[in-house]
């Protein structure tokens, strides 16, 4: 049926109305978790907390790690199983140390798995790779030798021990001092540069939901959530949950408030100079992880602090030097002033030379 043009061109105008809002609305899987988020204190260590069992096929674990709020500083988003995109590995977010502050590096999907700062996740997350799985065409491999998966209902298992870590660190950040000293490989700077997916809204919700939960705040848990992990996003409560066995360290109360931890934006996951990610708030969403280069260090810290001390000392001499024109400037004002007087004496000069040889011709008479 072949609408009149009046309604044709009404019809047109509200799809120009309608594209535009769906463009500049970000839907909550494009906004992404933790873009350009860094403060001046580091997170808590992670907790210590088992794996909630797998609820079906095609999922993938994605661990648990310490968000930040404006208002009440880090809480913990607990570990939870994920739908993934097809043929998609996770790469976790991190805390990366960098020139004094702390930013996130936020996760991504990729056909890889990428830098993550070193940090031991557990559960197939050793700080390097993942051990967890793998994708064979369409299905996912669960390697049940570091994933808990109920091998009744999911059958596409293996067991490889090899990719056990005994690694006992619960240090949640990369470089500066106390934080994970590592570096990204080659091949991890070379999978930063592949195509990455945002997490997926679910997670996102995930976040937010933890975000809405008092027990997750550090500053109320002191590092030991009553929710570490669960079977499911957004499932805080019921069998999938997983309550944390201890703190991963001591908890220390921050110094300062949340307000005044807060430091400007280092325009997304910088995980190039801590990430870092990089990380994926280094980093735009879809955008992840950029390679760490001074940052990822342990001696990030002190060539942090030699930087600065070096700065100041170059600051000082700069000071020092800047009295010292002023005296050039004094010298050559005298140098100039003669200048100018110079031609007087050249002509003064003449009349005295022709009075001379008078007095010459005088003396020869």
């Amino acid at each position: 049926m072949k609408l009149p043009p009046a309604v044709r061109l009404l019809a047109f105008g509200l799809l120009l109305l309608v594209i535009p809002a769906a463009l500049s609305s970000p839907s909550v899987a494009q906004i992404g978790i933790g873009i350009g988020i860094s403060v001046r204190i580091g997170p808590p260590a992670l907790p210590v907390y088992d794996q909630p069992i797998g609820p079906g096929p095609g999922y993938l674990w994605t661990p648990g790690y310490w968000a930040w709020s404006d208002d009440d500083g880090y809480y913990w988003v607990p570990g939870t199983w994920v739908v993934a995109p097809v043929g998609m590995l996770w790469t976790p977010g991190y805390w990366g140390w960098n020139d004094g502050v702390y930013a996130w590096n936020a996760g991504y999907w990729g056909p890889h798995i990428g830098f993550y700062g070193g940090i031991n996740y557990g559960f197939g997350y050793g700080g390097v790779g993942f051990g967890g799985g793998e994708w064979r065409g369409g299905a996912f491999f669960y390697n049940t030798a570091v994933m808990h998966v109920d091998t009744v209902h999911i059958t596409n298992v293996y067991v490889d021990r090899t990719v056990i870590v005994n690694n006992n660190s619960h240090v949640a950040f990369n470089g500066g001092e106390g934080g994970v000293a590592a570096r990204p490989t080659p091949q991890e700077e070379a999978f930063a540069r592949e195509p990455h997916t945002p997490p997926v809204a679910a997670q996102v919700q995930h976040e937010h939901a933890a975000s809405q939960n008092r027990a997750l705040f550090a500053s109320e848990n002191h590092g030991r959530p009553a929710v570490a992990a669960t079977a499911k996003p957004g499932e805080f409560s019921g069998r999938g949950v997983v309550t944390a066995k201890a703190a991963g360290a001591p908890y220390r109360a921050p110094a300062m408030s949340p307000k005044e931890a807060r430091a400007p934006a280092s325009g997304g996951n910088r995980s190039a100079e801590n990430r870092p990610a990089s990380p994926s708030g280094a980093k735009a969403a879809g955008r992840p992880f950029v390679p760490p280069n001074k940052a990822n260090t342990a001696n990030r810290p002190e060539g942090g602090n030699a930087t600065r001390e070096n700065a100041r000392p170059s600051s000082e001499p700069r000071a020092e030097s800047r009295p010292s024109p002023a005296p050039k400037a004094r010298e050559s004002a005298p140098n100039a002033s003669p200048k100018p007087s110079a031609p007087k004496p050249q002509k003064s000069a003449p009349p005295k030379h022709e009075s001379a040889p008078p007095k010459e011709e005088h003396k020869g008479l």
